[in-house]
This record gives structure tokens, sequence and C-alpha cells, in this order.
């Protein structure tokens, strides 16, 4: 009983110190990216509610993983956090070959977007919308090629359903990254791309791809006029993704709760929901960690079966 009053006194004191040092939030993705513009955010809130320092990192590379892996290290006492997607725990693993489990390392303290996919396509593609595109393609012999950001991410998978539910044969051409995908596809080297609404944005508006649909539940403020899968018939495209702050489960859950309530607060303000939403996403949710583990179980088994479907094994 002294040993345990001892450790339950040692971690009071340390909850109370909290934080004793500057935050660092990791990021899962390259500086400029999506995840690194939202991460930038939640430390303006952080630094403006704690009183202390926080670095933003990027530490792209195998999807994620050396971030998860930073987290894993120094994340113990609450003083590194991770941004990055849901997918780190929905995906990834089953994309590739992880040395953590999804569900047992990672914890989403609260959720700081949506967002969701978007068909794009090569401004010379002589379609203008999805039934346009089907009736073209099965004109094609062979089909047409799409590219994804990853190969065996949610990119791939979303191409390969489009096919399976229109029966018209889409090829899948993976790219490491969006922005040599997006280059090859202005380029009109491929036709076609499922790609994060993040990236594509800008590029939509500067006329230089064009939009064919979006794979979210609802339409997006910065394109009212391009159609969500579901209007459109296909329901099963309608996934919403999002982007979170996670912790390693064994930290104080004072301090979880901390970082949780900081964070909703900050991006329940309207100017930072203005920034969200012209990055083409969504303000988050105030679902709970359990609702949001439990969003991504379903989402990592719908993703499972995809990949079953085309033979995929992680690399």
């Amino acid at each position: 009983m002294a040993v345990l009053g001892t450790a339950l006194s040692t971690q009071v004191q340390a909850q109370a110190d909290w934080p004793s040092k500057p935050l660092r939030l990791v990021v899962g993705a390259p500086a400029g990216g999506s995840a690194d513009s939202l991460a930038r955010l939640l430390a303006e809130g952080l630094q403006q509610d704690l009183g202390k320092t926080v670095i933003v990192e990027s530490k792209p590379g195998a999807g994620g993983v050396l971030a998860v892996n930073d987290l894993m290290a120094n994340g113990k006492d609450g003083h590194t956090l991770l941004v990055i997607q849901g997918g780190i725990v929905a995906e990834t693993p089953l994309a590739y070959k992880v040395n953590y489990q999804p569900f047992k390392d990672l914890k989403p303290l609260a959720q700081i977007s949506r967002t969701g996919l978007i068909l794009v396509a090569n401004k010379e593609l002589p379609v203008s919308n999805l039934q346009q595109l089907i009736s073209y393609t099965k004109t094609q012999k062979g089909g047409l090629d799409f590219a994804s950001y990853a190969t065996g991410m949610k990119g791939h998978t979303s191409g390969m359903l489009l096919g399976q539910l229109t029966s018209i044969q889409l090829k899948h051409v993976g790219y490491k990254g969006s922005p040599p995908a997006l280059t090859d596809l202005m380029g009109g080297h491929i036709p076609l791309m499922f790609d994060g609404l993040t990236t594509s944005l800008p590029l939509i508006k500067a006329g230089k791809i064009k939009p064919i649909a979006v794979n979210y539940p609802t339409r997006i403020a910065e394109l009212p006029d391009t159609p969500t899968f579901k209007e459109l018939g296909y329901p099963q495209l309608a996934q919403a993704g999002w982007f979170g702050v996670w912790s390693r489960p064994d930290v104080p859950p004072a301090i979880q709760q901390k970082v949780r309530e900081i964070t909703l607060a900050h991006f329940r303000k309207a100017a930072v929901q203005k920034r969200v939403r012209e990055m083409g996403m969504d303000e988050p949710t105030a679902a709970t960690s359990e609702e949001l583990m439990a969003d991504l179980k379903q989402a990592s088994q719908q993703q499972a079966a995809l990949l079953k479907s085309i033979n995929y094994k992680p690399e």
C-alpha cells in the first residue's frame, strides 16, 4: 500500500506540474500539408491556454509510422502529442507492415477536423460529371487509369469500389504522395485521381483540374456545385475521414482531458472554423475517444474487406 500510495502521489504531482516544458506536436505528414496546417492551428490554442511554447514537428514517411514511433518513444508524460488522420489506425496497418498495435497503442483525444476525398479529372478529359465519366470509360478499351496518393489506402480502394459499383474498368496507379500524382494529372499523363480535398482544392479553384464527385456524406462548402457520390446513388462512397490529436493511452487521464477540452474549445472559435473550411474541411464533432475508436473500427473493417476483394497484401 505504501508503494501504491507513493506511485499515486507521483502521478498526481506529474499532472499538477504539466506542462513543465514545451509541448511537441508531431505531425505524420510533410510540412505545409493539411495535417501540418491543422497542427499549427492547434498549437495556437494550446499556447494561448497553457502559456507554454508548442513546437510543431513534421515527421513524414512510412504512412505516418515514423511519427507514431516518436509518440511511442517520447509521449508517456503528455509533452509529446500526435496530429494525424484516423487512417493511421483504420488504413495504414492494413496497407503496410507496422510495428504498433493500432487499437491499443494510440488514443484519439479529440477530432480537429473532418474531411473526405474527391474524384478529380484532367481538365481535358471529355466528361463533366459522374454519369458521363461512366459512359466514357465503358467506351475505352482497357478502361481508364486512376491515381492515388498511396497504394492500399482509401484513395486506392475508393477507385476500386467505384469500379465495382459501376461495372467500369478503373486501373490503379499508386504514387508516393499527392503532389507527384497531381502533377501527372495536370500534365495529362493520368486521367483521374482520388485525392484529399486540401491538396486538390487550390488546383480546382485555379481551373487546373476538374471535380467529379466527393466521397463524403455532404457537399463541401468550398465546392457547393460538386455533388457527393451518395447523391448520385452510391452511398457506399460517403465515408467521412478525420484528423485528430492523439496520445499514448497511458498518459495521465487528467492531461488527456485537458488537451481534449482545449482542442474542442479552440476549434469551436468562428475564426478557426473559417480557416478549417478554407482548407476544404469541416469543423470537428465533440465525439469522445471511445466513439472515435468505434468509428475507426468500423472503417477498418470496411477497408479490410475492400483490400481482400482485390487480394491486396501489406507491403
